[in-house]
């Protein structure tokens, strides 16, 4: 791709993270993200368009409100800014193509399900069904995979699923296990363990590190840790694959 490509893509990215924001704001109230117009969290008043433009109307404003002078959360460009850098990251080693897009949207997807789960302990139930539309449009893109993506389903899920029958629900939630469920059908069977494993060892170090420094629970909200294994998985699990089962054909030699 021509570095100037990579100019509109970030400007793309930078305004579906300011929907986003309005996802992760209005989905556990229940409100509506379509036809309520964008207002102020704290006074109400209804926001202008040149109030609207992502990033650079936070840092005009000072991080405040042009109307009441209440702060606004950082929050709001640090996912603008994070979602503009993925769609550039993913057309970056991915390349420009449908899929591509659809990855794009995945991981949009994956950050509103991640700031959601990381503040409530709980996954919507409507990012999983956003996720696997991506996920069956993906499959027929990609026919030619269509057994290797659709054992991508059960290959993470079933497991997840026993692991919660056996503990009742205390060892996994069940919006993770639809998490892994739709991800592994973009994924396929392969990438979906990998993306399951790096989850785990994401969430594992992290939140000990959380505990030890910042007197965090030991209640874990597994959904962020499992959506940065997915993004990872879908931009390099490839390759480390390649790279397994090159090692271990060079010690077996």
């Amino acid at each position: 791709m021509h570095p100037i490509l990579y100019i509109p893509i970030l400007l793309f990215g930078l305004i579906i993270g300011s929907f986003l924001n309005v996802c992760i704001y209005r989905i556990p109230k229940e409100e509506d993200i379509v036809k309520v117009n964008s207002h102020c969290m704290s006074c109400g008043h209804q926001l202008q368009w040149y109030d609207l433009f992502p990033v650079f109307s936070y840092v005009f404003l000072k991080g405040k409100c042009r109307y009441c002078g209440a702060s606004i959360s950082i929050q709001y460009p640090i996912v603008e800014v994070v979602n503009g850098l993925a769609y550039c990251l993913i057309f970056f080693v991915k390349g420009l193509s449908l899929n591509s897009v659809l990855y794009c949207f995945l991981s949009s997807a994956l950050l509103v399900l991640s700031v959601i789960d990381y503040r409530t302990l709980e996954i919507p139930f409507g990012i999983n069904v956003v996720i696997m539309c991506l996920s069956c449009v993906h499959l027929l893109l990609n026919g030619q995979k269509w057994l290797e993506l659709t054992l991508g389903f059960f290959a993470v899920s079933v497991l997840l699923e026993i692991i919660y029958i056996v503990t009742k629900g205390a060892g996994i939630g069940g919006g993770d296990i639809k998490l892994m469920a739709v991800a592994g059908l973009m994924l396929g069977w392969k990438l979906a363990y990998i993306a399951f494993f790096l989850g785990c060892i994401l969430g594992s170090v992290i939140h000990l590190l959380r505990m030890k420094f910042s007197g965090e629970s030991n209640v874990l909200a597994m959904g962020p840790y499992l959506s940065a294994g997915i993004f990872i998985t879908l931009l390099i699990g490839e390759p480390l694959i390649n790279w397994y089962v090159g090692l271990l054909a060079m010690y077996s030699a």
